[in-house]
């Protein structure tokens, strides 16, 4: 009997090995809720002060702006975004270290490095092709793609970790792709795709790996 606990506590063991050397395991879900949140109040602090109020930034309305008008809207909202992703970006980080020592994880490991490597490349074109799209002033289609171009990162870099982020990408190109049919509702896919999303999902995995 102790013959067969030893072997069952054995492979257990070696599975616990081979999980951790091919997935990145450090990846918490408080990051996720912190993200969510700091997207949604992004979104509001968008809506309230640089759009006044108005759902949607779109073609007609930019082409009413003077050349410096559009450069000063283009810059606010930029910085709006910019500042909402430096932020989750700082608390993934963040966590995620705190959660690799607590659990005594490598957080710069071989996997680690190819995770982040099939996260960028999908999400580094997306980002390049939109600011195509800014610079030339199409407006309509920016919140849909970035929600489709993080999902499409999601799903390439899901097979380095937990098998839950593809689920989460698919969800966020389901939205993006809804959005692009009602691009007048832009902040709203946005709350629901890098908000509410994020955080159900962060909770979802905060009570199943760490709670």
């Amino acid at each position: 009997m102790k013959n067969i606990e030893s072997s069952t506590d054995d492979l257990k063991t070696i599975r616990k090995i081979m999980e951790e050397s091919s997935r990145f395991l450090s990846l918490s879900g408080l990051s996720g809720v912190f993200a969510g949140l700091a997207a949604i109040i992004g979104a509001m602090l968008s809506y309230w002060v640089i759009l006044d109020g108005k759902f949607i930034l779109d073609n007609e309305m930019v082409e009413h702006l003077s050349q410096s008008g559009s450069s000063a809207l283009r810059f606010k909202l930029i910085s709006a975004g910019g500042a909402v992703l430096l932020f989750a970006i700082a608390a993934s980080i963040f966590l995620s270290i705190r959660k690799a020592k607590a659990c005594g994880f490598n957080i710069w490991s071989p996997v680690s490095k190819r995770l982040l490597l099939s996260f960028l490349v999908p999400l580094v074109s997306g980002g390049m092709f939109i600011i195509i799209l800014l610079a030339a002033n199409q407006w309509n289609l920016i919140v849909p793609l970035m929600l489709l171009f993080y999902g499409l990162a999601l799903v390439s870099a899901c097979k380095f970790t937990f098998g839950e982020i593809f689920y989460l990408g698919i969800s966020e190109i389901s939205v993006g792709l809804i959005g692009a049919l009602l691009p007048q509702y832009a902040i709203i896919f946005w709350i629901t795709g890098f908000g509410f999303l994020h955080i159900f999902y962060g909770l979802f995995m905060y009570r199943k790996y760490e709670g």
